[in-house]
């Protein structure tokens, strides 16, 4: 599984663990003695009206609102550090007088700031994808309330009672 594919997972998991009042649908009361037609009839006329109100269609698959967090081009780790470090490590060694030990350390103390470095990105990025999954469940929520508090207006307009 690529990391598109992974972030787009955690986005359906976070939406299917919105707060269940905004994913559930309203019940319906006729006031007036409305028919089981007039009833499915008067339903879909205010599911119709509420998606051209809010631009919002509660039967589609949620979609993103934005494209995920780009990926960074990996920073550091431990082979990239050990590297650099040795190549330092060597300079120092040789003006102290003992290359190779200076080597050994500077690529060990390379290897674990690179690695620290790889580390941070990685949670930097983890972080970023949360933050923007999270953007999106609020975002569909939030779409998903207008669209609630339409359809029960126009419900209501004509005779029930919405709850």
């Amino acid at each position: 599984m690529n990391k598109l594919q992974c972030v787009l997972a955690c986005f359906i998991v976070v939406l299917l663990t919105v707060p269940p009042v905004f994913a559930q649908d309203p019940i319906i009361y006729p006031n007036q003695g409305q028919s089981a037609e007039q009833q499915e009839k008067d339903k879909f006329e205010c599911y119709n009206w509420a998606k051209g109100q809010t631009g919002f269609d509660p039967m589609q698959v949620p979609t993103a609102t934005a494209p995920p967090p780009g990926q960074e081009a990996p920073q550091g780790g431990a082979v990239r550090g050990a590297a650099g470090g040795a190549v330092a490590g060597l300079a120092v060694g040789a003006i102290a007088g003992d290359a190779g030990k200076g080597a050994a350390i500077g690529a060990a103390s390379g290897a674990l700031f690179g690695g620290m470095r790889r580390r941070d990105q990685q949670m930097r990025q983890e972080q970023q994808q949360q933050q923007w999954a999270q953007e999106q469940s609020a975002n569909y929520a939030n779409q998903r309330n207008n669209y609630n508090r339409a359809y029960g207006a126009c419900l209501e307009g004509r005779g029930y009672t919405v709850k």
